[in-house]
């Protein structure tokens, strides 16, 4: 279809292409799409870091490491994707594998056990979500280092329980941290808000207001 355009598409129809590949695992598609949005803005990291999702998705690595070249030759600079929290007044910032927080040990403590708790629910880790050429235990250990999981679980072990947690996110969530957050709010019968850059996920008795679709 945007191929048949009688005009240039704006770039947001093949963003939107783009996301869509990532759903449907489409390389052929990915590459058309990121090809156009980088020749359109050759400084847009999105369509990069996108295409190399994709890429690592179908576990060619090969290719990941052509685009994270053609981005270093393009002097593109990817967003590193955080996630905060605010408790009595304090902002908490997290990063994915964060080791810098004083209370680390608790914090993945308390996901060590929810991931128990999860896995019991009938939760499997999607390792797709796991972008790095490495073996799949250290891949599952990793997904439940994620920034968002780091967020949830210091907000549940530092709110008194039934608080509702407030979570902000600089990038889109990833699917695994989505299914994970709808089982946590049923398991800990919280209700979680996590807004990020698509849209604010109401997460409440194990489902999202998204409707898994965002």
């Amino acid at each position: 279809m945007i191929r048949s355009m009688p005009f240039e598409p704006h770039p947001s129809a093949y963003g939107t292409l783009l996301a869509a590949c990532r759903i449907y695992k489409n390389l052929e598609f990915a590459e058309f799409a990121a090809g156009k949005l980088i020749e359109q803005d050759s400084q847009s990291a999105g369509a990069y870091v996108q295409l190399a999702n994709i890429y690592a998705v179908a576990n060619k690595w090969a290719d990941v490491s052509r685009v994270r070249r053609w981005m270093k030759d393009n002097a593109v600079v990817k967003t590193p994707g955080y996630s905060w929290i605010e408790i009595k007044g304090l902002r908490h910032e997290f990063r994915s594998n964060d080791r810098v927080h004083p209370h680390l040990h608790l914090i993945h403590e308390k996901l060590d056990r929810l991931e128990e708790l999860m896995k019991a629910m009938g939760y499997v880790p999607d390792l797709d979500f796991a972008l790095h050429d490495v073996e799949e235990a250290l891949k599952e250990q990793m997904l439940m280092r994620h920034s968002e999981k780091l967020a949830i679980a210091f907000g549940l072990i530092s709110s008194p329980p039934g608080t509702t947690l407030r979570i902000f996110k600089n990038l889109r969530i990833c699917g695994d941290c989505h299914n994970a957050a709808k089982l946590i709010s049923k398991i800990e019968n919280r209700e979680i808000i996590l807004r990020d850059t698509t849209r604010f996920h109401h997460f409440r008795g194990g489902h999202c207001s998204c409707g898994d679709y965002w």
